[in-house]
């Protein structure tokens, strides 16, 4: 577990989940429209100086994000988030993994499915994002992979556009 800031990430082996929690001040349709629009996803979706770059969305059940990480030297990592539920401004199931520049997942790296909510708070609006892996050893994969660190930045970045009012 860790509480870097404002951003709380919980793994848990025996679950085979990561959680990461954290809220930001901004109001819910904010806070969803940074989530689920490409324009918004860009600006913070990756940790410096990676970014991501958008191939493909389309927010709707059944639907996906195909996008790249794409780094400093124009290196490029695919990934694709599968929308398999929507609630609006309520909360969203998704299927996310690696995968080719066509969408294809790669099946030797994690795949996740798993739960984005978004609740008022007090202060703004709670995101709960959990994920849950095949088996230990995925979830491992990810920490080793630098994801606490990576989404922890992400999150951050994120609250900076949210106090710009660039969302």
């Amino acid at each position: 577990m860790a509480n870097n800031s404002k951003t709380l990430v919980i793994k848990d082996l025996k679950e085979k989940s990561i959680l990461v929690s954290r809220v930001f001040k901004a109001p819910r349709d904010k806070v969803w429209r940074a989530y689920t629009e490409s324009e918004y996803l860009e600006k913070w979706w990756g940790p410096q100086p990676w970014k991501a770059e958008t191939k493909s969305i389309s927010f709707t059940v059944g639907g996906y994000w195909l996008y790249a990480m794409v780094g400093p030297k124009n290196e490029k990592h695919w990934s694709r988030m599968d929308y398999t539920a929507i609630k609006p401004y309520e909360s969203l199931e998704i299927k996310d993994g690696f995968c080719d520049e066509e969408g294809n997942l790669n099946n030797s790296l994690p795949v996740s499915t798993g739960s984005i909510i978004f609740n008022p708070s007090d202060s703004g609006t709670l995101v709960e994002f959990k994920m849950f892996y095949n088996t230990e050893k995925e979830v491992e994969t990810m920490i080793e992979m630098g994801f606490e660190q990576g989404i922890t930045t992400c999150l951050e970045q994120l609250e900076r556009l949210f106090q710009e009012n660039k969302i």
